[in-house]
């Protein structure tokens, strides 16, 4: 679905098609809005805070939907005392998924792909002291943690990183309508940058990006139409 087809979806559930009254709504407005219902509709999917209550990779309707934002990117470790770690996340990190990483010992030169748990920051030493839990080359398992946008992987010094795999969610694309200006660099835009997503979901985003201008407009009966109509189509 192009943009223009978007906007005038928009302006027709606002009412606002031949409106000529103070509540006319601009081009920014209505990108801003259908960015900003792109996120808050793409967390409702993924944390499974829907009317279906399904999360990240639930049913067969979840992965088709959300596979799109799905990312693979190859990643370099700086070694640490106890761990390895990713210097930062991409910029366009959205929510976890996992992460692979091939390791190599003294006695094994052939790199083995462990299978890597993500933890909580305030269990790593019970779980590095834990013989069933720590790191272990041998049974090619071992832990990460997130901590101020990097990613630790723990070897507690018994194997050797080098690079690794990461699978995440990435940010849905900002859709941009040339010409017009852009909210988030106040820059004119000279290109249209349509939506990623599949058509059925361009409807649901485009009434939630109705729900967020009604709210902003305070027409609360569209709101309200809006609202039923993202959630009951979910």
């Amino acid at each position: 679905m192009d943009n223009a087809t978007i906007q005038i979806k928009i302006q027709q559930r606002l009412n606002k098609l031949a409106s000529q009254d103070y509540d006319n709504i601009e081009c920014w407005q209505i990108v801003e809005a259908f960015n900003k219902g792109q996120v808050t509709w793409s967390r409702r999917q993924l944390h499974g805070i829907n009317t279906k209550q399904e999360g990240d990779e639930q049913s067969k309707r979840r992965i088709d939907d959300m596979q799109v934002l799905l990312t693979e990117l190859t990643v370099n470790f700086n070694n640490k005392d106890l761990f390895v770690e990713v210097p930062a996340l991409p910029d366009n990190y959205f929510e976890w998924k996992r992460i692979t990483v091939d390791a190599t010992d003294e006695c094994c030169d052939e790199p083995r792909k462990m299978v890597v748990y993500l933890a909580e920051q305030g269990n790593v030493d019970e779980l590095l002291r834990d013989k069933n839990k720590q790191p272990s080359f041998l049974w090619a398992e071992t832990f990460c943690t997130l901590q101020n946008n990097t990613i630790r992987v723990y070897t507690n010094n018994e194997f050797s990183v080098e690079t690794g795999k990461l699978y995440y969610y990435r940010q849905p694309r900002r859709i941009q309508i040339l010409g017009c200006s852009d909210p988030y660099t106040q820059l004119v835009s000279t290109a249209n940058v349509e939506c990623e997503f599949k058509d059925d979901i361009i409807e649901l985003l485009i009434d939630e990006a109705v729900k967020i201008l009604a709210g902003d407009i305070e027409s609360f009966n569209i709101q309200q139409i809006a609202t039923q109509e993202v959630e009951g189509n979910n």
